[in-house]
């Protein structure tokens, strides 16, 4: 399963409330920056991008975990709205590299993506749950360093296929989100210093709904069965729908 908002930027945020330092962000107008595009498909929309920001002027106290006292790099987390370009489909947002103010801020990742507009048209009481995000380390001196993260040098285009999936959490129809199923979910995450250009193109596959839901037989209570757009059924309890059956299953028919 993804991670969480927080787990995935792998940072502690505390409230800057109170302080009487200024820990505010200002860029300077000269500052470096990312252009992020997103290429909106129907039935989606932008979502808030998440940028983190770092300062190591600026510290924060912290405990470790027999009770003594040490201080880490403030960090500060701030919504970016992608705005429309004229009545097209793209959306685009700049992200300073140089937050400026007093603690010299410094850009250390940038969450972008897309998520449904209108989750309700799948059914009554249905939200909004996961994927559709894209998360890009900019800040190699803060970056954890997994190889399993796709590292690209220069500018960076990303288009990916994604399926609406409806997910049930609980039995008799409780629970209901839609979500957007995509591949291994280690490709979400990005690492690039050099990248200052970002298109992100998202291919909604919307014929080809994927459900799972909490099966109620005293056989199998309480595991997930996943049910395939051709009808076909796995009730061996997956924790999300298998990305390149799906995959497989649209090619099949986009040949037929």
């Amino acid at each position: 399963m993804r991670p969480t908002l927080s787990a995935a930027f792998i940072t502690l945020f505390v409230s800057l409330s109170g302080c009487a330092k200024d820990y505010s962000l200002a860029p300077p107008p000269d500052s470096e920056q990312i252009t992020v595009t997103v290429k909106v498909p129907k039935e989606l929309e932008a979502g808030t991008m998440k940028a983190m920001y770092h300062s190591s002027i600026c510290k924060q106290p912290a405990l470790d975990v027999y009770g003594g006292h040490f201080e880490l790099d403030r960090n500060q987390l701030i919504d970016i709205q992608p705005i429309r370009l004229g009545q097209t489909d793209i959306y685009e947002a700049n992200v300073p590299m140089n937050g400026g103010g007093a603690c010299q801020w410094r850009l250390g990742n940038v969450l972008f993506g897309v998520v449904y507009s209108e989750p309700s048209i799948l059914g009554e009481n249905v939200t909004y749950g996961e994927g559709g995000d894209i998360l890009l380390i900019v800040d190699s001196d803060k970056a954890n360093h997994d190889d399993s993260y796709i590292t690209v040098e220069g500018d960076l285009t990303i288009k990916s296929d994604y399926y609406p999936w409806l997910s049930e959490s609980f039995p008799k129809g409780h629970g209901k989100q839609i979500n957007l199923a995509e591949g291994d979910s280690i490709y979400w995450v990005r690492r690039g210093a050099q990248v200052r250009q970002v298109h992100f193109e998202p291919v909604l596959h919307s014929d080809f709904l994927v459900k799972s839901e909490v099966m109620e037989d005293s056989k199998f209570s309480g595991r997930i069965k996943v049910t395939y757009p051709d009808g076909t059924v796995d009730p061996r309890g997956r924790d999300r729908p298998d990305f390149q059956k799906l995959q497989a299953l649209r090619l099949s028919a986009e040949r037929k």
